[in-house]
Formats: structure tokens, sequence, C-alpha cells
């Protein structure tokens, strides 16, 4: 009942924000009353700490734990994370938007909860790895190593979050998020490792 009561509330807070979401439309959705929220979690800030530390910080972790584990090439990184970023997000629909409203937006109720337990070890691996790639001339130049987990965020879960506006637009409409992938992997790593990457297809 807990895990389903987590479930009903990180796909309300997605849809409607946080702040709009009563702890009653949480119990309607997993089909309980509000008691049994309270039973759960004693007050709300529980429920956010909850959800912070066992839906989003999971798939943090989920997408960062290789980085520290396995692998070491620069562009496998970057690759590695494209990957796992956009499987999390397929898997999990509700997670691009509930990061945008909740996480990355001023006044997300969120975010405090969410950088104070950031991998942050991971995030520096990366920046160094990237940078040593450039010293030994494979990653572009031009390239600032400290922006590439930003670009990583800006080119997935934002268009993801954002899918049901640019949608609208009759060119668009068509665009798969197998195609969004694998249109972000291409613009990450051809443009990062110019000379190196080989993104293929996915499958």
């Amino acid at each position: 009942m807990r895990e389903n009561l987590l479930d009903a509330a990180v796909v309300r807070f997605a849809a409607e924000g946080i702040a709009a979401t009563s702890t009653a439309k949480i119990a309607s959705d997993a089909g309980v009353t509000a008691a049994m929220v309270h039973y759960y979690f004693k007050n709300r800030e529980s429920l956010l700490d909850a959800v912070a530390e066992e839906r989003l910080l999971t798939n943090v972790e989920s997408v960062w734990t290789p980085v520290a584990e396995g692998e070491t090439r620069a562009v496998d990184l970057v690759r590695g994370l494209v990957r796992r970023i956009m499987h999390a997000a397929q898997t999990q629909p509700w997670l691009p938007t509930l990061w945008l409203r909740e996480v990355v937006s001023d006044g997300g109720q969120l975010r405090g909860r969410l950088l104070s337990r950031l991998p942050l070890a991971h995030v520096h691996k990366l920046i160094s790895s990237l940078g040593e790639a450039q010293h030994r001339g494979e990653l572009n130049p031009e390239v600032e190593p400290r922006l590439v987990m930003i670009s990583l965020i800006g080119l997935t879960l934002l268009p993801l979050a954002t899918m049901n506006i640019w949608r609208s637009v009759p060119p668009l409409k068509s665009i798969t998020r197998q195609e969004l992938a694998r249109h972000a992997e291409a613009l990450l790593l051809h443009g990062l490792f110019p000379r190196t990457s080989k993104p293929g297809r996915h499958r």
C-alpha cells in the first residue's frame, strides 16, 4: 500500500504540481481513504521526503552508478548517461515532468531534498574524464566539460517534459521517444567527440 501511495503521489505531482495536490487526491488515486495516507506518512513533509528519496533519488542512482562502477572512457560515459536517462523516462513517464516542475523550476518543493542527496562524486568523475579527453584531443576543444551534464539534461528530460507542447506543432507530432533518444545521443556524441563517436541506432 505504501508503494501504491508513492506511485499515486508522483503521478499526481507531475500532472498538477505538489502545491495543487491534496492528500485526498492522492488517496483517491490509490483507492484508499486520506487516513491511510497519514498512517504511512505522518505528515506532508515525510511524504515529500519519501518521494525524493525513494522515487527521484533511486532514478538518479540508477543513471549514475555505472559511471562509478565500470564506464571509464568519456564517450562511453556520455552515451551511457543518455541511454539510461531515456530508459528511466520511458519506464516512468512521470519522471521528466516532475523533475521540471519540482526540481528545476524556482520554488520546486523537491529541489532542496534532492540536491542535498545528489551523487556529486560521480558528476566530478564525468567532468574529470571529459577534461582528460579534451587534453588528449578527443573532446571538442570549444566544449566546457563542466557544462556537459546540463546539456545532457537539456537534451533529454526537458524535451520529454514538454512533449505535449511541441507535439502540437504538425511537423513534430509524429516524433517518437526513440527518435528523440537517437537525436539527443547523436547531437551530444558528434558534438563532443566528432572524431571518435559512433552512436549507432537504438534498438
